[in-house]
């Protein structure tokens, strides 16, 4: 089993992914991506690579049968309704651009 389905099992952690990717640079024998290896899409690992903070996102859109952008744009949308101000709902907004997941 790869890191995604042993995370939603509930056999490990998401704060042991860093266990998995060590695990994956000492498998010589390995043909996997990283990718491939911790059980994410490209586009997830694409995304979780540089805002690790992202893995909650693809752990529950796996777990909910939705896709990745569904759930962050879900996400979004109660985050910007939660803001405590405009301001905060514009970094946020910001933010997602950013990394590509809102227009």
């Amino acid at each position: 089993m790869n890191f995604v389905d042993l995370c939603l099992s509930g056999d490990v952690l998401e704060d042991e992914v860093d266990d998995f990717v060590e695990s994956w640079h000492e498998d010589e024998n390995s043909t996997q991506e990283l990718h491939e290896y911790l059980g994410m899409s490209w586009e997830e690992y694409s995304v979780w690579a540089t805002r690790p903070s992202i893995l909650p996102f693809i752990l529950s859109a796996r777990k909910n049968g939705t896709t990745f952008d569904l759930e962050v744009n879900q996400e979004r949308l109660a985050l910007a309704a939660r803001a405590e101000s405009a301001q905060e709902a514009a970094k946020l907004e910001a933010w997602l651009k950013l990394i590509g997941k809102a227009p």
